[in-house]
């Protein structure tokens, strides 16, 4: 029995057609992926459907009857409600407070809580609605989001990479809610770049390709290469990686300890390692245990002892971010949308924030545009980023092509040292493989990279060394090649010395 049916619906902005001609049906108690590359217009179809967009053309049909909600409103109202990928939380507010503010009638607060408490048990996502959302980990941040839609009883779950920043535990949980909610007629529209989880989970999945329906299939009975290679038209490019010898000590982290930058922050603890010329640091954890905080220590936005981070041989614990990429050291944070770029702010004017020290894109205090937008443009080509021209604002990029953007627009000034925290966060298969290549590629011309990934098996592909970050405190490092799930599990679980030393034994 079908539950939503979508029939040549066609949506476009300036420039582009994000949907042409999209049909689609999502059956009662079904879980529905919806797989494509980055831009390949999946953002606007659930947007669409959850009335964030207007289509230009075409019809949707949600239980046999007209469906075109002006607005989520509208949608929730139907029965429509939806996952974001980026969580839209206040981190002062309890867990019950945050869950009010996306009721539209909420009822007393007791109430709720009560509610929070009977759904997190009845649906296995266990949740105290009196804790105060700043002190939860990203998979406890998710349940809150899941509830809330939870509550309001819907028919179809829409889920955005639901989970690009869950621990393999966390996912199982996550995996064994959808399946309970599918037995009871529930339909989920699942949003996701990991094809393992879609084979694992979906029941059925369409594939979309430059804004067009291009195959649907069963993913149970489809490999994870095939759906890759349906998604980008093309043969899947594999990162093939080098071996090389390493060569002198480029950075070196000693006793690096800083406070918390705020108060849901995570203090790092006695922190030490060294990164060689040509070598790539693979860093492992779960989200909020001091990944941030590391990134901001090691590029400058944190300072902290000149003498606790070295460039070859050179104390720059205290200086700023520019003072450290003249010396050789770039870095890209996991947030990219106002963090690692600024919104409202061009391609060419993103270029400029970061690469005016390294591709010398000022002269005598005035900006070199044409310079900034050649190394913009540069940057298009090289990492294929889908973008009607280097003017167009960042906020117009859909993530994943912004994610290509900021990468590339840190490799391509060439730096000594590059840090990277979650480098193809929300990118899909073929893009993934083309930077991680590129950051392999980086490392053989001489670089040292330091990875910090909540994807274990990107950190495994890419890696030379393996270290654990849990609670800011950072394990020993160990060759990545050779350590099993057991080990894995154990460093980022915080068994750092006795228990690895354990595991070697």
């Amino acid at each position: 029995m079908s539950l939503l049916t979508i029939e040549s619906l066609t949506k476009a902005y300036p420039g582009v057609i994000a949907n042409r001609d999209v049909s689609l049906e999502i059956r009662v108690g079904e879980i529905h992926a919806l797989l494509g590359e980055n831009g390949a217009g999946k953002s606007t179809l659930v947007k669409a459907i959850y009335g964030l967009v207007k289509p230009d053309s075409g019809k949707m049909f949600l239980n046999g009857s007209s469906f075109a909600p002006p607005d989520p409103r509208a949608a929730r109202a139907a029965g429509v409600a939806m996952v974001f990928q980026h969580f839209s939380l206040f981190d002062a507010l309890t867990v019950a407070e945050n869950i009010s503010l996306g009721l539209e009638n909420p009822p007393p607060q007791s109430e709720v809580a009560a509610s929070v408490r009977r759904v997190s048990e009845q649906y296995g996502l266990p949740l105290d609605p009196d804790r105060t959302v700043g002190d939860l980990s990203a998979g406890e941040r998710q349940r809150v989001e899941i509830i809330r839609c939870l509550l309001q009883d819907p028919k179809l779950l829409i889920m955005d990479e639901p989970t690009s920043v869950l621990t393999p535990q966390e996912v199982g949980i996550l995996f064994e809610t959808l399946r309970k909610l599918r037995s009871e007629g529930t339909s989920i529209l699942y949003i996701s770049h990991k094809l393992e989880e879609i084979r694992a989970l979906c029941d059925v999945a369409t594939v979309l390709r430059l804004g067009q329906v291009v195959g649907t299939c069963d993913p149970r009975l489809t490999s994870a290469r095939d759906m890759a290679e349906l998604m980008v038209g093309s043969a899947l490019h594999v990162p093939q990686k080098t071996d090389k010898p390493l060569g002198q000590v480029t950075l070196s982290v000693k006793g690096l300890t800083a406070p918390a930058p705020h108060q849901f922050g995570t203090p790092l603890k006695n922190i030490s390692f060294d990164v060689q010329v040509g070598e790539v640091l693979g860093i492992g954890g779960v989200a909020g245990n001091g990944q941030d905080e590391l990134v901001a220590a090691l590029s400058g936005e944190m300072k902290v002892a000149p003498h606790m981070v070295t460039l070859f041989g050179k104390p720059i614990g205290n200086l700023n971010p520019n003072a450290r990429r003249a010396l050789g050291l770039c870095a890209a944070p996991e947030e990219r949308n106002g963090h690692a770029a600024a919104p409202d702010m061009s391609l060419i004017e993103n270029a400029l924030l970061t690469g005016a020290t390294r591709k010398h894109l000022t002269h005598r205090g005035f900006l070199q545009w044409d310079k900034a937008r050649d190394f913009a443009e540069a940057i298009i080509t090289a990492f294929d980023v889908r973008a009607p021209s280097a003017t167009s604002a960042a906020r117009s990029l859909s993530g994943g092509n912004l994610q290509k953007f900021v990468i590339g627009r840190e490799i391509m000034q060439a730096p000594d040292v590059l840090v990277i925290n979650q480098p193809t966060w929300g990118v899909d298969a073929s893009a993934a493989a083309s930077i991680r290549q590129a950051i392999l590629n980086l490392a053989t011309e001489g670089a040292a990279v330091i990875v910090i990934s909540q994807d274990l098996d990107e950190l495994m592909e890419i890696s030379d060394k393996f270290a654990a970050l849990n609670d800011g405190r950072l394990s020993q490092l160990r060759p990545a090649a050779g350590l099993t799930i057991e080990d894995i599990g154990l460093m980022l679980g915080g068994a750092h010395d006795m228990e690895v030393a354990h595991v070697d034994a």
